[in-house]
């Protein structure tokens, strides 16, 4: 039987902010849950979900890219709590009114004015 995430990779394509925005609203809106999606509540309940990722790496010391030694059900875990964080942040920014794709666009944008290539070049 295959796992969740291989299902979902199998049946899926590239997927939008606005998917996931879309599909959480109507997920929180059929189990009557939006009355619990204040910003407040959405911020605890992913600062909760950091610290779970957090747990991951604890002690784990420096991990290599890629994540070569861990195994299959380790990168599964790995993937379930940041989808977590991921799920509870675009649900945050939905609630608050903001559209997350273009802030992090517009950040991107002010960051790169920030810390110019130039100034970060070795010779």
């Amino acid at each position: 039987m295959e796992s969740s995430c291989e299902y979902a990779r199998k049946y899926s394509t590239d997927v939008s902010l606005q998917e996931l925005r879309d599909r959480l609203a109507e997920f929180a809106e059929v189990r009557g849950w939006e009355q619990y999606h204040s910003p407040r509540n959405l911020l605890l309940a992913l600062v909760g979900e950091v610290g779970e990722l957090s747990e991951i790496f604890q002690w784990k010391g420096e991990v290599a890219k890629g994540l070569p030694n861990w195994s299959s059900s380790d990168k599964e875990h790995l993937e379930e709590e940041l989808s977590d964080v991921l799920l509870y942040l675009i649900r945050l920014a939905d609630v608050c009114g903001l559209d997350l794709g273009q802030a992090a666009l517009t950040k991107i944008v002010k960051n790169a004015r920030k810390y110019p290539v130039a100034a970060h070049q070795t010779t």
